[in-house]
């Protein structure tokens, strides 16, 4: 088998949707005859921690290597775990972070890492190495890894680096540096790999010596072992169950679908009567009090966070799902892992998104009900719809072909695929 590094800061037991696609790429990497090690992080402080996908590792018998320390977060941890701060304090925990930390508060734990990749580059002979960022730290580190060992790199963009939805710079300094450290790491890699067309479109107009081939689009996607041998769970009742999976974060919030909920509540209350809205991941402190304060508490029904296999039988137990992203800089190029997720649950989608990538990736889905994220009369008159073709059993399918380009072993053997390439052009 070839082997490859996979150099990872967020990998099991961490939980939520940005562990997934390093994790199913490593899942799946031997079926492509490629040997991964991964390099990533011990114990520390994180949102959720989640034990059903770290089992998926230790099934798959791959080496993991972690490295404790530089983890800021590891300070506010409490039993293992970091409690979401509210969203006023988690920007203010960011701009503290952008402003002592270039490129992101990872740097610490990078070092350390630096120097276990040595060892391991030193005792075993690699035929690539894959970083996937966020953190861009690792990027950094990376580059470091392929001068030394002259081993082929891959970067792989879940998100944005240089002008991201997410950055904050305190000054023109920070700014300026973010953007030579991503020239310089692209200067170096020998593959770009992006979740979607908007990130390669900004990484192409930003830096000018790079060709469209120099970039490859690996969407997120969904693995299909999670759905086999899964029963919905059965209804007590003949309620519209519409679900959310995930965490609300500064580009998405349910405050305008909540109100456009009590308009519902007020103007129709024998459907609103009918719906239930459920949540799954982290609905926040500050939106269950949005919650209370509209008086929808007979409405919602508030799972919290839970294992990955449980949230996918709660997807494929509802009726419709519902996606949300605001209005936010950049945001076009923004398409959370977790849409692919509801892809694969296969149910029919309420996509409150602006034009972007999300969008134009659902456009095929053929099962998706389109509003203006902010906009609650058009939230309103989209459940509505919805609504009334519920009750007729009219909702809409997907269609099938989309839905299998998304699956999870076939992304990895476009991954592989590109692996290959690299190893060509070096010996050329």
């Amino acid at each position: 088998m070839r082997k490859v590094l996979v150099i990872s800061y967020y990998f099991p037991p961490m939980g939520l949707s940005g562990v997934q696609r390093t994790l199913k790429f490593v899942k799946y990497f031997k079926s492509y005859n490629w040997e991964p090690t991964i390099l990533t992080t011990s114990d520390i402080g994180y949102y959720a921690h989640d034990n059903s996908l770290l089992k998926e590792v230790e099934e798959v018998n791959v080496n993991v290597e972690r490295v404790g320390g530089g983890d800021i977060n590891s300070l506010l941890k409490k039993n293992g775990t970091v409690k979401i701060p509210r969203e006023k304090i988690r920007k203010l925990f960011s701009y503290f972070s952008s402003t002592f930390f270039i490129p992101d508060n990872k740097v610490g734990w990078s070092k350390k890492a630096l120097t276990k990749a040595r060892e391991i580059l030193k005792k075993e002979k690699f035929d690539i190495i894959f970083v996937t960022a966020p953190p861009f730290s690792t990027v950094n580190m990376a580059v470091e890894l392929k001068k030394e060992f002259d081993v082929p790199l891959v970067v792989d963009y879940r998100d944005l680096w240089y002008e991201s939805y997410f950055s904050i710079y305190p000054t023109l300094f920070h700014k300026s540096m973010n953007k030579k450290m991503e020239y310089n790491a692209l200067r170096e890699a020998d593959k770009i790999t992006v979740t979607n067309r908007g990130i390669k479109e900004k990484i192409l107009n930003t830096y000018q010596f790079l060709s469209f081939e120099d970039i490859t689009i690996i969407s997120h996607g969904y693995d299909p072992k999670d759905f086999e041998n899964l029963e919905p769970i059965p209804k007590t009742n003949n309620r519209l169950v519409i679900s959310y999976s995930g965490i609300f974060m500064e580009y998405n919030t349910p405050k305008y679908f909540f109100k456009a909920f009590k308009e519902i509540t007020i103007e129709k209350p024998e459907i609103s009567a009918n719906i239930e809205l459920h949540f799954i991941g982290f609905l926040r402190k500050e939106n269950k009090k949005l919650v209370r304060k509209l008086k929808l508490d007979e409405f919602v029904k508030d799972f919290g966070y839970l294992e990955h296999k449980d949230a996918v039988r709660q997807l494929i137990s509802s009726d419709v799902l519902w996606f949300m992203l605001g209005n936010k800089k950049n945001i076009d190029a923004l398409l959370p892992g977790k849409l692919y997720e509801y892809v694969g649950a296969k149910r029919p989608i309420i996509a409150c998104v602006p034009e972007g990538a999300a969008k134009n990736a659902l456009q095929k889905y053929g099962a998706t009900f389109y509003c203006d994220p902010i906009d609650t009369n058009d939230i309103k008159k989209t459940i509505y719809k919805v609504y009334e073709l519920y009750q007729k059993s009219e909702l809409p399918e997907p269609d099938e072909k989309f839905v299998q380009q998304f699956r999870r072993d076939f992304l990895t053997e476009q991954l592989c695929k590109e692996f290959q390439f690299c190893m060509k052009t070096e010996v050329e």
